[in-house]
């Protein structure tokens, strides 16, 4: 495909660096707190003061994967604190958006780390823009992939000392409903399906248990931990011999999301996904159906069901998703 004349300017942004952006608050053990309390890790080398004094590293730490955590805005939306760069790093997005592109889907973030945070210590970030690959088309619809890397600093009084580094990278597309049809193409294009699982020798029984009408969840044979997603080893005593439990299928909104922005075929918005907390223990998340976007609460009774989709591999698959209790 060749390439649009106006991407020229665009890809001559590859490789510029945006400049610093701070955090608001010094690593504290509040938040620290907070943060694990809501991940439900325990490990005392993060809340146990007197614990973590004891141990090997002399004091309470921050969960390595805090780390983009710290920097974060808040909830109202780009609000930095003072000395943070007002360069805006997605000045290629908002480009590429201009010539038709509208919609983006986050891909992919790795994240790296040099060492554990200690208390007290000042955090910024900087932005690179890697890489914006070649045109692509997928079943989302036809866009570019955008790869941007983020450099995580510590202030040191010797000099400022990195301690991680994120990449992260989205797929900036027109959808694929949007895309113009060709002359032979029908009028009325069908609707996207749902893509397909990835599904290997951990994660089968649980496919087949939804297409049976079961919600089954992974447990440890040895210490009876209950396990969602499902792995090959136990995280509680690294057991490698597991079995499954069937699960009720009554639950609690632990947590959600009503997604708005982008749409992204096929799924209908606004879209409610809830992180719903069986009455067995463990946590998954599900999209929630029969409610009101507007009156999903945390603490609300969910009950699962299933519902079969076509996929767009030509196959189908089985759901579970959760519909309110009444009263």
């Amino acid at each position: 495909m060749a390439e649009h004349e106006w991407m020229k300017p665009v890809r001559a942004l590859v490789g510029k660096a945006y400049g610093r952006v701070y955090a608001w608050d010094r690593v504290n053990a509040p938040m620290i707190r907070h943060w694990c309390e809501m991940m439900g890790i325990e490990n005392p080398a993060y809340t146990d003061a007197e614990s973590a004094a004891a141990a090997a590293r002399g004091g309470l730490v921050a969960p390595a994967a805090m780390l983009q955590a710290w920097c974060l805005e808040g909830a109202k939306l780009n609000n930095y604190p003072p000395g943070s760069t007002t360069e805006n790093p997605y000045e290629a997005l908002k480009l590429i958006e201009a010539q038709g592109y509208p919609s983006v889907v986050a891909v992919n973030s790795d994240l790296e780390f040099e060492r554990e945070l200690q208390l007290g210590e000042r955090l910024y970030y900087t932005t690179r823009l890697e890489s914006i690959g070649d045109e692509k088309t997928t079943a989302l619809g036809t866009g570019f992939f955008v790869t941007l890397v983020m450099q995580y600093f510590s202030e040191q009084p010797g000099g400022d000392e990195k301690v991680g580094e994120q990449l992260f990278r989205v797929f900036k597309f027109k959808p694929a409903h949007a895309v113009k049809p060709s002359a032979e193409a029908s009028a009325a294009p069908a609707k996207p399906k749902r893509p397909a699982p990835g599904i290997s020798d951990d994660t089968r029984f649980f496919w087949d248990g939804a297409r049976e009408g079961r919600l089954l969840i992974q447990r440890c044979k040895a210490c009876g931990t209950l396990r969602h997603p499902p792995g090959p080893v136990c995280t509680a005593c690294h057991s490698f011999e597991w079995d499954t439990l069937q699960a009720s299928g009554l639950g609690t909104v632990y947590s959600f999301v009503v997604m708005h922005h982008p749409p992204v075929p096929p799924f209908d918005y606004p879209n409610p996904v809830a992180l719903v907390e069986l009455d067995e223990g463990t946590r998954l998340v599900a999209q929630l159906v029969g409610v009101d976007p507007g009156a999903v609460a945390i603490g609300q009774r969910v009950k699962v069901e299933f519902a079969t989709f076509e996929t767009s591999d030509g196959g189908d698959i089985a759901l579970p998703q959760f519909r309110p209790l009444a009263g």
